[in-house]
């Protein structure tokens, strides 16, 4: 799939490290990003300086709700305990599109703990909050924020994506190599808890290590 398939993509959370570096490296890569905030004029502000990182290319930014309104695929990055609510004020634009979600569940400050969700994992919870109507996949849970904004980092880890149907992880494999990285398919969306689980055990590793590369790959795949 060709990134010029994908439409316009909207960063929900867009202003934080981790989905303002997203929207970064997608923009970068040509796909036509928007980024979301709770308040307009933040979410555009944002998106002007992110713009100006990127030559010739623009992001916009716009409230959460408006971002999603205009998207084709919506890209949910925020803390486990907004999810809820965030979905909330973004579910009337969603029906009928891919909710890509890059959230995992953790416990404490430091987020070295794995917390299951009540629901199965946050993946599962996101699409039993929006019904049918509306197509999750989980992908990026393991992919750490610090170094997205650096274009000169090269990934040394794989993205699990997944979700119910295939057509629909394909579209965040191709996310994921816009963003310099390799989508592996990682079958039904309850194999989701496997991939927010495992962000905890890699942000311990990066505790223990003392370094903020920790990552997983996939090994013994076909080229």
């Amino acid at each position: 799939m060709s990134v010029n398939d994908l439409g316009v993509i909207a960063v929900i959370g867009g202003t934080g490290s981790e989905g303002s570096g997203f929207a970064l490296r997608w923009a970068r890569a040509g796909l036509d990003v928007v980024i979301g905030s709770r308040m307009a004029e933040k979410g555009q502000r944002v998106a002007a300086e992110l713009s100006e990182r990127l030559d010739g290319v623009t992001i916009r930014g716009a409230d959460n709700l408006s971002a999603a309104a205009q998207a084709d695929v919506v890209v949910l990055s925020v803390p486990y305990e907004s999810q809820e609510a965030n979905l909330a004020g973004i579910a009337e634009a969603l029906p009928g599109k891919l909710l890509v979600t890059v959230v995992a569940p953790l416990l404490g400050e430091k987020k070295g703990r794995y917390k299951p969700a009540p629901g199965g994992s946050a993946a599962m919870e996101a699409q039993a909050q929006l019904g049918d109507d509306v197509r999750v996949v989980a992908a990026f849970q393991n992919v750490g924020a610090h170094h997205l904004a650096d274009f000169d980092h090269e990934f040394d880890c794989d993205v699990l994506v997944c979700g119910n149907r295939k057509a629909d992880r394909e579209i965040a494999v191709a996310l994921a190599g816009a963003a310099g990285m390799r989508g592996v398919h990682a079958g039904a969306l309850q194999n989701a808890a496997v991939a927010e689980g495992l962000t905890a055990v890699l942000i311990s590793i990066n505790a223990i290590y003392k370094t903020r590369s920790a990552g997983i790959r996939i090994t013994g795949l076909p080229q």
